[in-house]
């Protein structure tokens, strides 16, 4: 499912999806524009809003509980389905359903092809009734219409996964600025051949960030990398952990995900673990757990996990204040002992001195006196 958001066209139109089109888990729902306000008498009539739903449609015409479209087909099958098209809205609306294709943005965030760019991938494979790659009609308020459609996998298509998705696009017109409302159901299409399920983490950093004058709190931020290399899209289960010397624990390990990555693609993703002490050597560490986000159990493959680790310096700034302190006392405790100790003898010393003077002249005191 798609969300919407303006786009600009030929007299100023804002892009309602473009890159930003966000992917939902594949569900189709409604987008309703927010009505405005109502007068506080009661009296104005409400203001109309725009409602566009799409929804994979089964051999009755009626929804038959898929979230996407998934297909398994070999290169040069054609696959046949429906979609039901709604308006949940208030007012007559012009509708344009169109197939297009689906990339990940920066930051994983599932989207589709800006209306202005021609797909190539599935995209491109997906006929209306009409043979035309897209079509245009009026609903009105609560009416639905059953599309019918045809896609055809090229002879060349390459194995593994090519995802899109089904867009019903609703123009807004406004004074200055129309809103292009769009919502789609993703499609799945995995041709068949040789596939290679695979994530890899291609760059991996990490920093500790704290208060110095506290050595037990802290946390660590990870920066990392995921690329697509295989041909299947994968999303993952993530295990990120903190360990120090001799590889005891820093902390408990962390639990996360992130949401299924296109073949080709690459996103870059923050995590942060808390509660990290300032044990100057840290070693934190990524696990990837890939698996096909898929409900049909058939597209299920085992694939191998993926880690990645680093090496932090923490430095217990209290901690080494302190020691340099204790080692200070220490050090100035043992001077002060030495040098008592040395002038303590140096006074033994003296007294032996002045009573061996003492005990000569006594000497010879009495050998004068014979």
């Amino acid at each position: 499912m798609l969300s919407s958001t303006p786009r600009p066209s030929g007299r100023r139109l804002i892009s309602a999806l473009g890159a930003a089109v966000l992917v939902v888990a594949g569900i189709a729902t409604t987008l309703v524009a927010p009505p405005a306000a109502i007068a506080a008498d009661g009296d104005q009539p409400s203001p109309a809003t725009v409602g566009v739903a799409t929804r994979p449609a089964g051999g009755d015409g009626r929804p038959d509980g898929r979230t996407r479209f998934t297909y398994s087909a070999d290169p040069g099958q054609s696959v046949s389905d429906q979609v039901l098209v709604g308006n949940t809205g208030t007012q007559r609306q012009d509708f344009t359903v169109y197939a297009t294709d689906a990339f990940n943005g920066q930051d994983g965030t599932f989207s589709l092809l800006p209306t202005a760019d021609v797909p190539t991938s599935v995209g491109a494979w997906l006929r209306f009734d009409n043979g035309a790659d897209r079509i245009q009609f009026s609903l009105e308020p609560d009416e639905v219409r059953l599309l019918p459609f045809t896609m055809t996998v090229p002879a060349d298509a390459t194995p593994g996964d090519h995802v899109g998705g089904l867009v019903a696009s609703v123009i807004e017109e406004g004074q200055q600025v129309s809103l292009d409302r769009r919502v789609a159901t993703s499609i799945f299409a995995r041709v068949s051949g040789e596939l290679q399920p695979q994530l890899s983490i291609t760059s991996y950093a990490a920093s500790f960030e704290g208060d110095w004058w506290n050595p037990f709190g802290g946390r660590v931020r990870l920066r990392y990398t995921v690329t697509n290399p295989g041909n299947v899209a994968l999303a993952a289960n993530i295990t990120t952990g903190v360990r120090t010397w001799l590889g005891i624990a820093a902390t408990g390990d962390r639990g996360g995900s992130i949401p299924v990555l296109l073949p080709g693609n690459t996103a870059s993703y923050e995590f942060t673990v808390d509660g990290v002490g300032q044990w100057f050597y840290l070693n934190p560490g990524t696990t990837l757990n890939p698996f096909v986000e898929s409900p049909d159990a058939a597209q299920q493959l085992p694939v191998s996990a993926v880690s990645r680790d680093t090496v932090v310096f923490a430095v217990p700034w209290t901690v080494l204040i302190l020691a340099v302190l204790v080692t200070g006392i220490v050090l100035l405790i043992r001077w002060r002992r030495r040098r008592d100790e040395e002038r303590a003898q140096q006074w033994v010393d003296y007294m032996q001195r002045v009573a061996a003077e003492e005990a000569a002249s006594q000497v010879e005191l009495h050998e004068a006196s014979r």
